[in-house]
């Protein structure tokens, strides 16, 4: 049976997904304490599956006809076979080819699966109104209530049976925009105001009756209107002529009439030939052939309609404002009413897409946004290219700003998205941006889905924020939370129509285990229709480059990534795998990718579920990235519960080079927001803890901490994985924690900030800052991040000194406490001469300086060690760091 090795124990907290891991290797076990009785277990490394390879058997694939499809095809490629994984990933790409079909006889593609968003909600129709529509199937009654109705819930309404609902539990409500007084409805059906048109076309005050006279004029020549204007003259004539001015009165009277043939020939016996003559072709089934005189048909076919008339019927905004008063105005609060069988309850919109809370938080309107043009943010900047390797800065908005208060969007464009420029970062990943009931949740447990937070500004404040962030060639990532929903009925999608099952998993199944949320129910296509819609809102509406998918354990598992695992394919596939979630997973990706080639989409999943990065056409998830939990972890542990002298080399080179197999699809970080939350500590706060100048040590505490903060960024970023993490402030050591305002703390902001003020005087922050900076640009400048893997070829647990090379460049790490070293030796294979690009040791950074810059070259010395040809022989101060580059080969 293959497994996978290095079991990790990992637990999980809500709200901020904190980890908890045990590592287990063959040569030694280091435990980490555990928080909590409650474990998740996982293996975080793959590159040691074990292989149970028969070479004789051909290569499964699926006998459908598809090309490149194969279901198992990643783990053909990497000779893995597993029964029954295989089997199950066989009958998911089956369940998968059902789920699309059953979504093609509702929409007419994938496209339109993920465009709910266009008819749901408030949309503005051309013709002076405003249509909503909402999915509750479990509803009798729908009405919309709010102040621009007085919250009535009978004006403005739709019932079930009516023209409406249709058979799925869509409601349709129209809004009509209300005529001002003293003006009429318009006669003309086509008549049309654009509420939002600029070009108010029309809007000069002519009538209708004048711009028909002038069409008319224009495009008629005298006496051609004629038979339009008296629409009896024609068949009167033509009876007078078959019949005389005595014909026949009645049926009884009439005759039978020749055929039209002859009739025709015998009126061309006694009349001239006309300009057209109608001629039958002699086939019954025919309708008559008109050959008209070519002059006549040349002049007819000269003249243009007069289109610029028929324009000028198109009214915009100026005569919709003259005429109009909007059904239901810009700024109007209001939510959506039912009656269902457990009695009438008002709910906010699922919909929604703007939403605040009343004055004392408990409840919630969706407010009406339709700025005018004049207000309506109009976008300025492009998406940036994707670069080879992505340097993320992780922000949160409301804990961005100095003061002690939830900053806004605005202060955060103007004052943070310029640092994060400076800092050399190339894209940002924004937490808790989504609606969200409760601050103090870091924006996890989301209540209003295509809502940006009300909390840090509007729409259009948000839409700026991404529009700079482009200008400034930052990409804009999202953290998205559909694993969960917050359980809020009053705010959120909890029993939304008053039933458990409207968006969510009845009983158990639809409450998580321990953090008291909504589990969506994935296989119901009305709750994909909405979460997929959702996902391409934010890139429609916001320009949203990526997504980061959030605790994905908690989807894909039914207890919600809360078990034990020993690392077994098995356990991937067995009873407690939610099948229907990794449908999601996989459509979401599909379409994303198809929609937008250049989307990222990155998977946070503790798990490591098998083929999260592999495409979709191979048995995969489709995932761009995976966020490595691990490494943060081990530096949380190390730093709080190890002595320095006994921390393990080969356990850190191992950790941070975990899953070879997938290091090109890797997000590592040092730390995220999770060590800095809900009661955890920054690693600065660690290391630098109370610093006190007047104090024995401090000098000494200052220096170990500042040296193990950098060394740790750094061979975090440098030595694997093709993208880089950085939660706010850690670039330049934030001292402290974060505590968003909770009834812990009474309700204080003290500790939701960031202390920017730290980097305008000198000190280790600002030294911390130049040496991150200084790091980012060695990535733009030797495409660290972009190049290959890392070959760790030097480990020593006595020295406490790893060294790695990755493309032209060497790192070496000594992470003893105590030692330093005049002449160390490590092995390079290319001879040559190499100097020093970056030291974590120089003044500027906060080091001592003991490598002087007229040390920074050296020549190899033909010497085999680590097991290659040359070795460098460098002074390795302690608790420092270099990055040495090749920079002449000597041909020996």
């Amino acid at each position: 049976m293959t497994t996978l090795s290095i079991p990790v124990k990992v637990s999980l907290y809500p709200s901020t997904s904190f980890l908890q891991f045990q590592f287990q290797t063959k040569s030694q076990t280091i435990t980490f304490p555990r928080k909590t009785n409650v474990f998740c277990s996982a293996s975080d490394q793959s590159q040691k599956w074990q292989k149970q390879q028969n070479p004789t058997k051909k290569k499964e694939s699926v006998d459908d006809g598809e090309k490149g499809i194969d279901p198992v095809g990643f783990l053909t490629r990497r000779g893995i076979t597993h029964k029954a994984f295989g089997q199950f990933l066989r009958e998911r790409y089956k369940s998968l080819k059902d789920l699309k079909d059953e979504i093609f006889n509702r929409h007419m593609n994938l496209k339109e699966m993920s465009s709910g968003f266009e008819i749901l909600g408030m949309h503005r129709h051309p013709e002076h109104r405003v249509d909503y529509m909402e999915w509750a199937p479990g509803a009798r009654y729908c009405a919309l209530v709010g102040d621009f109705n007085g919250w009535s819930p009978t004006e403005n309404c739709a019932r079930e049976g009516h023209f409406g609902r249709d058979d799925y539990g869509y409601w349709f409500i129209i809004l009509e925009d209300k005529l001002r007084d003293g003006e009429e409805p318009d006669k003309l059906y086509f008549q049309q105001y654009n509420y939002v048109d600029d070009n108010d076309k029309g809007d000069s005050g002519v009538t209708i009756e004048e711009i028909f006279k002038k069409a008319n004029d224009e495009y008629w020549e005298p006496g051609e209107d004629r038979y339009l204007k008296n629409r009896l003259e024609v068949p009167a004539k033509l009876y007078e002529q078959i019949f005389g001015p005595n014909g026949p009165q009645t049926e009884e009277e009439l005759e039978d009439i020749p055929d039209a043939e002859t009739r025709y020939k015998a009126w061309t016996a006694k009349n001239e030939p006309t300009r057209y003559d109608v001629i039958d072709s002699g086939k019954e089934y025919d309708i008559f052939n008109v050959i008209v005189d070519p002059e006549w048909q040349e002049k007819i076919l000269a003249k243009k309609p007069p289109i610029a008339y028929w324009l000028e019927t198109r009214k915009g905004r100026k005569a919709w404002l003259k005429k109009y008063i909007p059904g239901i105005p810009h700024g109007s609060k209001y939510r959506v009413f039912f009656n269902t069988p457990n009695g009438p309850l008002e709910r906010v919109p699922a919909w929604a897409t703007y939403v605040e809370p009343d004055a004392e938080g408990k409840q919630a309107y969706a407010i009406h946004w339709e700025p005018p043009p004049e207000r309506a943010y109009k976008w300025k900047n492009t998406s940036p290219k994707v670069p080879t390797s992505l340097r993320i800065y992780e922000c949160h908005i409301g804990i961005s700003g100095s003061e002690p208060k939830i900053s806004s969007f605005n202060e955060f464009t103007k004052k943070v998205l310029p640092h994060i420029k400076e800092a050399g970062y190339n894209a940002i990943q924004l937490i808790g941006v989504i609606e969200h009931k409760d601050y103090f949740t870091v924006g996890y447990r989301v209540t209003n889905f295509y809502a940006v937070s009300s909390r840090f500004g509007t729409p259009e404040d948000f839409k700026q924020l991404v529009d700079e962030a482009h200008g400034l060639g930052l990409l804009v990532f999202l953290e998205i939370v559909h694993s969960y929903a917050a359980a809020d009925e009053m705010v959120g999608l909890s029993l939304f129509d008053g039933t458990n099952d409207c968006y969510f998993h009845t009983g158990k199944r639809g409450q998580h285990k321990y953090w008291g949320t909504r589990m969506f129910n994935y296989g119901d296509p009305d709750v994909l229709h909405f979460l997929l819609s959702n996902l391409n809102w934010w890139i429609v509406e916001y320009k949203i480059d990526g997504f980061q998918f959030h605790s994905l354990s908690s989807m894909i598992y039914t207890h919600n990534g809360f078990a034990s695992f020993t690392g077994d394919l098995e356990e991937y596939c067995n009873q407690y795998v939610d099948r229907d979630a990794l449908l999601y997973l996989i459509l979401a990706n599909e379409i994303l990718h198809a929609l937008y080639p250049n989307i990222i989409t990155i998977a946070e999943d503790a798990t490591f579920y098998p083929g999260l990065c592999e495409a979709t056409s191979q048995g995969g998830l489709g995932f761009d990235y995976y966020v490595n939990l691990s490494v943060s972890e081990m530096w949380s542990t190390l730093l709080e519960n190890v002595p320095d002298h006994e921390w393990s080399m080969s356990k850190i080179a191992n950790t941070v080079m975990s899953n070879r197999e997938y290091a090109d699809k890797r997000l590592v970080y040092a730390e995220n927001h999770n060590q800095s939350i809900s009661g955890g500590r920054s690693f600065a706060e660690i290391l630098f803890g109370e610093l006190n100048e007047h104090s024995p040590n401090y000098r000494d505490s200052l220096t170990r901490g500042s040296s193990l903060y950098k060394m740790i960024r750094l061979i975090t970023f440098a030595i694997g994985g093709h993208a880089f993490l950085n939660f706010m402030g850690n670039e330049f050591g934030h001292p402290k924690r974060i505590e968003f305002p909770a009834p812990s703390n009474n309700f204080s902001y003290s500790l939701a900030n960031r202390r920017w003020d730290l980097l305008a005087k000198d000190g280790v922050y600002r030294d911390l800052f130049s040496f991150d900076k200084d790091m980012m640009i060695l990535d733009e400048n030797e495409r660290v991040l972009s190049r290959g893997f890392s070959n760790i070829h030097h480990v020593n647990e006595n020295s406490k000194v790893i060294s790695y090379i990755r493309g032209p460049l060497l790192f070496i790490f000594n992470f003893h406490p105590t030692n330093s070293y005049d002449s160390y030796c490590i092995g390079v294979e290319e001879a040559g001469e190499y100097q020093i690009i970056l030291n974590t040791d120089e003044v500027k950074y906060g080091g001592q300086g003991y490598i002087k810059e007229d040390h920074y070259i050296h020549k190899t010395v033909s010497r085999r060690v680590d097991g290659l040809r040359n070795c460098l022989e460098v002074p390795l101060p302690s608790r420092t760091a270099q990055v040495y580059k090749l920079r002449r080969i000597l041909r020996i």
